[in-house]
């Protein structure tokens, strides 16, 4: 059973010094790799910075060179990041609501029924990008017809399997988002780009720019991040029968198991922030204008605040994993996928008896000293009833 263990690339070096130093373009990222410095660094938002000048650099590998609108509200800082969540917040607790719920079980059972019916099907772009794009439709109210061009874009927005950083496919994406926000200016509707055109923050309407910084957080956020947490449960999944039929006899635990998945797999190995001041991270010097990056898939095996850490335990008590970030930049979209895993692991424990692999191409992410597993370029496997 090898296909769903991800190994943690970064034990020694967390337990050695605390920190490790990638290149990212030229531009140094020093890693806090333990989860107490991790969480530390995160409340720390005046010393590590998610605004500044130049926009995308927080994210590693860094996006300053393929974008110029700032992701609202990811890349502000207090208040101004406040204002901006406070605003945008109740529209992505939506899922929490019973007809959203209902909307996204059809969604996800259709997609199971259809894979069932097939002798194999491959996960990654056939299954976990179609769940992606069609549940989006969900959270930003538009049609269901938009989300088969956002199938066609691929599983990243701005990167494909054999480029980091693609500036085209992100104008693409720009592109697309100036065209839906004249729309939507011309004609109103009920979606999230009319809501936003319709808003104030700080009593000032929202601008152009402004709506289209928060819709390229949504569209780019949770997009491969989604997938991967989609394809790594099914591959888990498929390698833990006996999980399976758990979830099935038990479904109480699903919501610990949502959380233990996405502890064991982090669907987002880093990010970044700018360091504001001459400082230290785990007791190295940090210069004013360096990078940080929190690792949050280091943070979530670290064995003194996790007991068996490199072990999935679908009913873990105290997990306290930093997954979906954490304090002020906690992932906006975390409701929308914590109900999106909970109703695909109890669609697939309903639906299906067991699932097969039939081969995959694993995704390993290049970090110099580290190669991380992220998960899946492509995973052929069969749905049995």
């Amino acid at each position: 059973m090898t296909t769903s263990t991800f190994p943690d690339p970064f034990e020694q070096a967390r337990l050695n010094e605390g920190t490790s130093t990638i290149d990212d373009q030229n531009d140094p990222v020093t890693m806090v790799l333990g989860l107490k410095d991790v969480r530390k660094c995160a409340h720390n938002w005046k010393t590590f910075q998610s605004g500044g000048e130049e926009v995308g650099r927080i994210v590693v590998p860094s996006e300053a060179a393929i974008r110029d609108t700032r992701q609202i509200p990811f890349e502000l800082d207090p208040p101004e990041h406040g204002s901006y969540r406070k605003l945008i917040e109740p529209w992505f607790k939506r899922p929490l609501q019973a007809d959203y719920q209902r909307k996204l079980k059809k969604i996800i059972d259709e997609l199971i029924d259809e894979a069932v019916s097939l002798d194999t099907i491959e996960v990654v772009e056939d299954f976990s990008l179609k769940l992606q794009s069609r549940a989006l439709t969900l959270l930003l109210n538009t049609p269901y017809e938009e989300s088969k061009l956002w199938i066609s874009w691929g599983t990243h927005v701005f990167r494909s399997k054999d480029t980091e950083l693609n500036k085209d496919k992100a104008d693409v994406l720009y592109d697309y988002l100036d065209e839906q926000i004249e729309k939507a200016i011309a004609t109103p509707g009920e979606d999230l780009y009319s809501f936003l055109l319709g808003s104030e923050v700080n009593g000032k309407p929202l601008t152009k720019e402004e709506v289209k910084g928060v819709l390229s957080l949504t569209f780019a956020g949770g997009r491969d991040t989604i997938i991967n947490a989609v394809t790594n449960t099914v591959a888990y999944l498929a390698e833990h029968p006996e999980s399976l039929e758990r979830l099935k006899k038990e479904p109480e635990i699903t919501t610990k198991a949502v959380e233990e998945l996405v502890r064991y797999f982090s669907p987002l190995t880093q990010m970044g922030r700018v360091v504001t001041e001459d400082t230290q991270v785990c007791e190295h010097a940090a210069k004013a204008n360096s990078r940080i990056s929190l690792s949050w898939a280091s943070a979530n095996r670290d064995a003194s605040v996790f007991e068996t850490p490199n072990d999935v335990v679908l009913d873990r008590k105290l997990n306290p994993h930093v997954g979906f970030g954490f304090s002020t930049h906690n992932c906006l979209g975390a409701t929308h996928a914590r109900q999106l895993l909970a109703i695909l692991i109890g669609s697939l424990s309903e639906k299906t008896s067991s699932i097969d692999i039939i081969n995959k191409e694993e995704n390993i992410e290049d970090l110099q000293q580290f190669q991380r597993k992220v998960g899946f370029h492509s995973l052929n496997v069969s749905f049995n009833r």
